[in-house]
């Protein structure tokens, strides 16, 4: 596995076409704002059986709670 020690280390949010850090609070509620045209049925997720059962608990969750849209499938049938 090639390491990258190149990680981000705080948040980044763009302004007028450039990054620059970000407070956490500040970046979650970017992230909220762009996500709420979205809510209900406009929102679907796609989820992988090859993660984690705790991780696609996770994403159903998300997409139900957070999102409110039971729009939610996996590959799990293929």
């Amino acid at each position: 596995m090639k390491r990258s020690y190149a990680r981000l280390t705080e948040p980044l949010v763009r302004d007028n076409g450039s990054l620059r850090p970000a407070s956490m609070d500040e970046a979650m509620e970017r992230v909220a704002t762009g996500l709420s045209p979205h809510m209900g049925d406009a929102f679907g997720l796609f989820s992988c059986s090859k993660g984690t059962n705790e991780m696609n608990y996770m994403a159903q969750k998300f997409a139900r709670v957070v999102m409110a849209s039971n729009n939610i499938d996996s590959c799990n049938r293929t």
